[in-house]
């Protein structure tokens, strides 16, 4: 392995880098070798970004997404929002890939990740008290239940459904243009768009 020539130091730092999603260890080897091109104003200035991330950085009290620290978040804070439709994501991704279509002007709610039986995830640890809250508010008439359309998808999509089945919300789903199996988050903006305009009921 290659890495075993760099210094600890950076050895370290690789290793860091490695618990990113979607970076191997050529990946955080090249961006390893890129930030020791940087000046140390920029890795200073990098390096503190970091260590202030969790004190500034908190999830929203309304809806789960993250915001700074102490205040609600930009949807949830905006007046314009239609409050009566609630959008349930997984992740923050999911929430930026719906806001980015252009035809979503509701609120949201992030679960923060989804069931998944084979890995004995069950939905310990998911916004599921806040959802029962948001549903039930008598503000909330429609939920979509924005998940994605995997198997780990469909059986969030299910158990949320039975969750909240005895509240008077109209539950839907997004339709059109959404490949079976596809995550949400890679979809684009244009197809998000046509599943949400075109939502059936769960």
């Amino acid at each position: 392995m290659t890495d075993v020539y760099y210094p600890e130091a950076l050895r370290e730092l690789m290793e860091h880098f490695r618990h990113l999603p979607g970076v191997g260890r050529r990946g955080a080897e090249r961006l390893v070798n890129a930030l020791l091109e940087w000046s140390p104003e920029e890795s200073f200035a990098f390096g503190k970004a970091l260590s202030d991330l969790h004190s500034h950085i908190e999830k929203c009290p309304s809806c789960g997404a993250w915001t700074e620290r102490g205040s609600l978040c930009r949807i949830c804070a905006d007046p314009r929002r239609d409050a009566s439709l609630l959008c349930v994501v997984e992740t923050m991704t999911q929430l930026i890939a719906v806001e980015s279509s252009g035809k979503y002007n509701g609120k949201y709610l992030v679960l923060g990740g989804r069931i998944s039986p084979l890995d004995d995830e069950t939905g310990e640890g998911l916004n599921l008290r806040m959802l029962r809250e948001r549903a039930s508010s008598g503000e909330v008439t429609e939920v979509i239940l924005a998940l994605s359309s995997d198997v780990e998808g469909r059986a969030t999509t299910v158990f949320l459904t039975e969750l909240l089945s005895d509240l008077p919300v109209k539950l839907t789903r997004p339709a059109l243009g959404l490949p079976a199996g596809a995550n949400l988050s890679y979809a684009d903006s244009a197809t998000i768009g046509a599943a949400l305009a075109g939502r059936t009921g769960v």
